[in-house]
């Protein structure tokens, strides 16, 4: 074998390097060694630490808990403080220890225990959204919609939460089984009527109607739109709850922040990695294990003055350790808010 013939064999070409960083990433091609020179010159630079520190407080969603297969409300209210968060989000059910069927005493000393373990109830959330769509194509669900989005204002007030998160319709819902698509006018228009009617309700309890970006949806695909639908109800109550990963696909969150500007109440941080092509509700990651521009999403929330809490909302509690997601998640916030050095 020839030294040239030897070097053509052991080299690695420049579309076999391409394929490795489609793969793995340029940097974690470049860190093995593999790449040229110029390759390297475009791996992108890795970041320590925040520039500065952060006045944001850290939450996180109870879909990221066992609950209620393995831990009690009150093991992971326990957890989440052990683990330094400020607040919870909790989830609104159909049936449980926070659900449609709850009485006032029960959601009242829901938040004694959260008031004795030092934590706070940072939101209310549901998936009953989905089969409950203020959009759907039966009216009877519709109803049910918004009767359920009603104990849901009067649990926050209870609860002492502001924030209670709104779903304000959907044209389609790929992960609903049977969901007859609603016409893009037709949902608008149901959309808009419902959240009109919990306006009154949302001003009286003082709480706040967070109308979340979902995307998938097929509904408020940009930041104008959502501006132009929570504008239209000319309340102080009808504000946003802005989810990072929802739009990640197509989109990047830190643009969205200064279109969305003061109206932004409440945040859902979730991770994305934009080298994942199709969307489900399993392609959403851990934090920092994407391609989210974290330190450009900050920065844009800061300069908008938010103080509020960011809510890692994450649907897979780890099937083993499932502690481990809990303080791994607040230990990235600490380095993404500057807590770390």
């Amino acid at each position: 074998m020839t030294k040239q013939t030897d070097q053509r064999e052991t080299n690695v070409g420049r579309r076999e390097l391409l394929a490795y960083s489609a793969a793995f990433g340029a940097a974690f091609v470049a860190r093995q060694g593999l790449a040229k020179d110029d390759d390297k010159a475009t791996a992108p630079t890795i970041l320590s630490r925040a520039s500065r520190r952060y006045d944001m407080k850290k939450s996180i969603n109870l879909w990221a808990f066992p609950y209620p297969d393995l831990w009690s409300l009150k093991q992971c209210l326990e957890i989440a403080k052990d683990a330094g968060f400020d607040g919870v989000e909790i989830n609104f059910n159909l049936e449980g220890e926070f659900s449609n069927e709850s009485s006032d005493t029960e959601i009242a000393a829901i938040r004694k225990m959260a008031e004795d373990i030092g934590i706070a109830i940072s939101g209310v959330c549901s998936f009953l959204f989905w089969p409950y769509a203020f959009s759907h194509s039966q009216p009877e669900r519709r109803a049910m919609g918004v009767s359920l989005a009603k104990k849901m204002i009067h649990a926050a007030e209870l609860l002492g939460t502001k924030n209670v998160l709104i779903v304000p319709g959907a044209v389609y819902a790929p992960w609903m089984e049977d969901y007859e698509p609603v016409p893009n006018d037709v949902c608008d228009q149901r959309a808009k009527a419902a959240v009109r009617e919990l306006v009154p309700l949302a001003e009286q309890a003082g709480v706040l109607l967070n109308i979340e970006n979902i995307f998938a949806n097929g509904y408020l695909y940009s930041p104008q739109e959502m501006v132009a639908f929570v504008d239209s109800f000319q309340s102080p109550h009808v504000q946003v709850h802005f989810d990072t990963g929802n739009i990640m696909q197509y989109q990047f969150p830190e643009h969205w922040v200064p279109i969305l500007g003061k109206r932004i109440k409440n945040i859902h941080f979730k991770e994305w990695d934009k080298r994942t092509h199709e969307f489900n509700l399993n392609t959403f990651r851990t934090l920092l294990d994407g391609t989210t521009n974290w330190p450009a999403v900050i920065e844009a929330l800061d300069q908008i003055g938010y103080h509020d809490y960011l809510t890692f909302e994450y649907f897979h509690p780890f099937q083993h350790y499932p502690e481990a997601l809990i303080y791994q998640t607040s230990d990235a916030l600490d380095w993404m808010l500057g807590r770390k050095h």
